[in-house]
């Protein structure tokens, strides 16, 4: 096992003026308001440890009160040029990309990725909104002539009314955006969730869609810890007619039981589970660099990471050799340091579980080849690790 300290520097000297701006209420109806009965949770940067933002806790009233917002305006909206809702999502793509830095920074303080990955996920995010932008003058329909002759079959397409959002910690703005981007042009309004690690992205987000000239109430945020009983009141709500949520298997098998009672529509991004295979024929630098891209992107905290390696007996010895070594050269530090390479886990909540899942395997005779230890100080960080010849059952 190697053995890592991480080196802390001060936050960036932008971070005070960029938090200042960014509103920590609820945003209903178009303006920032607290939590009904007053409550906040703190936001935690995990590069340090200590609290980044103080945020509003909605309640259940305020979920209700976020679909009362998005009612008063979901007709007026509908009925709003497409080529008008285009231009709104257009402006908020340019405004998006003139704050590029801001939006990125702010990733890395609430989520920890270093700056390079959050800048990549800027314009990713912000392509949502410009694609769509375009896509809202073109919901077409069809007209056929009817099979016996006698008329025509003409289809349209309308929106399906109020849709809510729930978005994952891991991209704070891409998995927003693509939500929002495709309901606000398709003519729907809508109540986002985002995660209560990440919810100060999404809160810059309202304020600069709201720059971009979008109506109040087409749009809400309401960040809570109180997720469960706000959600289902929400999805409880007739007026709810469509909801969105990436995020793990567990949680999304319970929506969908939820959106039974009234079949509300839904859109489910659940889990991921996929295994990297190296064959012997592969030449190993090329597959070290794959690897390293399919677990390491994100810092590894994305769905579509590669969970497990599985390399043929024949080259094992050599690529665990060469991928070890590029592992164990890896920076850690805060993201926004510019010799980091790997940031901090996102809460210690999930190193706790990440450093169990590499305890039991060792437990049970796997061989840590690199790493295999929470790192000291402050922030949640974790050595960047490999471990091999993990048995069967064991629960990695």
């Amino acid at each position: 096992m190697s053995e890592r300290t991480v080196t802390q520097t001060e936050l960036p000297d932008a971070a005070a003026t960029l938090l200042a701006d960014v509103p920590t209420q609820l945003w209903v109806a178009g303006v920032e308001r607290p939590a009904s009965d007053g409550s906040t949770f703190d936001v935690i940067n995990p590069a340090t440890g200590s609290v980044l933002a103080t945020v509003s806790n909605a309640t259940v009233d305020d979920g209700i009160a976020a679909l009362d917002a998005a009612e008063a305006a979901a007709e007026t909206w509908a009925n709003t040029p497409p080529r008008e809702r285009g231009e709104i999502l257009r402006r908020t793509f340019d405004l998006i990309t003139a704050r590029r830095d801001d939006f990125a920074l702010l990733m890395t303080l609430e989520m920890g990725k270093t700056i390079p990955e959050s800048l990549a996920e800027v314009s990713y995010g912000a392509e949502f909104f410009r694609w769509f932008s375009e896509e809202a003058a073109r919901i077409n329909g069809r007209v056929t002539t009817a099979p016996a002759g006698n008329g025509q079959i003409v289809v349209t397409k309308q929106p399906v009314g109020i849709c809510l959002a729930i978005t994952p910690w891991n991209f704070p703005l891409a998995m927003g955006t693509r939500k929002i981007g495709a309901a606000l042009a398709a003519g729907c309004t809508m109540v986002v969730k985002p995660s209560e690690d990440t919810p100060l992205t999404t809160m810059l987000l309202m304020k600069i869609m709201a720059e971009a000239g979008l109506p109040a109430g087409v749009l809400a945020a309401i960040p809570t810890v109180r997720a469960p009983e706000v959600v289902a009141a929400v999805m409880d709500d007739p007026r709810l007619r469509k909801v969105s949520f990436t995020g793990s298997t567990q949680v999304g098998s319970a929506l969908l039981a939820q959106a039974a009672k009234h079949v509300l529509r839904t859109s489910m991004e659940l889990g991921g589970n996929a295994p990297f295979l190296v064959f012997e024929d592969a030449d190993l630098d090329a597959a070290v660099e794959g690897a390293m891209s399919a677990k390491l992107r994100n810092g590894g905290e994305a769905c579509t990471a590669a969970n497990r390696l599985l390399v043929q007996e024949s080259v094992r010895e050599e690529f665990t050799r060469k991928l070890t070594a590029r592992i164990a050269a890896m920076k850690v530090g805060p993201g926004w340091d510019e010799a980091s390479q790997l940031g901090p886990i996102i809460n210690d909540r999930q190193r706790t579980r990440m450093a169990a899942l590499v305890e039991d395997a060792v437990a049970k005779g796997a061989q840590v080849h690199t790493g295999g230890t929470s790192l000291p100080g402050d922030g949640f960080y974790y050595a960047p690790t490999v471990i091999d010849r993990i048995p069967q059952g064991s629960d990695i």
